[in-house]
């Protein structure tokens, strides 16, 4: 039970540390965002947004569950930059490129364990921190 609880607080204070750099970094956030896409500045706003209001609402109970949902889409919502961030790794030299290959699949471990708070409190599956 504390492990599940110790996990729960770290993936809040994980989401939590990135919400804020996406407002205190959002230039570096802004050159992982697909060219295609208009209104960068304005995506990572919003997408550190996200992960706050995400953090938040894993640590109260009645919104853990549509937190987890939420951070789920929200990391889907962001993949295409991490693929553009292993397509041009020119525009990231401080990162080895294994590095920003690596992030892909980090993203499915971090589903997986936003999945984990997206049962409801009475299923059998769910973490009940």
């Amino acid at each position: 039970m504390i492990v599940k609880r110790i996990a729960l607080y770290l993936m809040s204070a994980l989401y939590l540390a990135a919400g804020i750099a996406h407002f205190s970094a959002s230039r570096v956030y802004e050159r992982t965002i697909p060219a295609g896409l208009l209104a960068h500045h304005a995506l990572v706003l919003i997408s550190g947004a996200a992960e706050l209001a995400g953090a938040l609402g894993l640590l109260y109970p009645p919104t853990r569950r549509a937190a987890a949902w939420g951070i789920i889409l929200l990391l889907l919502a962001i993949f295409p930059a991490n693929i553009n961030m292993a397509l041009h790794p020119q525009l990231f030299p401080r990162i080895p490129t294994w590095a920003l290959y690596a992030r892909l699949p980090v993203q499915l471990a971090l589903i997986a364990w936003a999945c984990l708070y997206t049962h409801p409190a009475t299923s059998p599956r769910c973490i009940n921190a």
